[in-house]
């Protein structure tokens, strides 16, 4: 019983661990998904940081795909834009890096909390079955 309640402290521990490494170098752009993972205690804590993460993707990528349209206008018709032409180029192209960029961040960052929420759970049912035996054995 005792090598059961160590290990799950030192599950525990190791969570912590990773949610204190994993929040400071979160991609997320929105203060409230990061104070939401710095507070993210629960599996299902993590499951809604996660969540929001995913959306937060999903927003990037569409805006991502609006500035690579934006950028082949400007590229079609850069005759349209005179000499502000190259500038406008490499502007849109640079939001475009970034907001792939944050895509990339929030998804690795997102799979990482669905870890940490896994491994709550597994750790949270090993619990109440050790306390379900150890009550069928008194």
């Amino acid at each position: 019983m005792k090598t059961e309640f160590g290990k799950l402290i030192a599950a525990l521990s190791m969570v912590g661990f990773l949610a204190s490494v994993s929040s400071s170098a979160m991609a997320a752009e929105d203060p409230v998904i990061l104070a939401a993972a710095q507070k993210a205690v629960t599996a299902g804590d993590h499951l809604a940081v996660a969540k929001a993460l995913e959306d937060e993707a999903r927003q990037m990528q569409v805006k991502a795909q609006e500035q690579t349209e934006l950028l082949e206008h400007y590229e079609d018709k850069a005759y349209l834009f005179g000499r502000q032409a190259q500038d406008l180029q490499s502007h849109t192209s640079a939001l475009v890096r970034k907001y792939e960029r944050v895509v990339s961040e929030d998804i690795k960052e997102a799979a990482v909390h669905r870890q940490i929420a896994a491994k709550l759970e597994q750790n949270n049912q090993a619990a109440s079955g050790t306390q379900t035996l150890s009550a069928t054995l008194q």
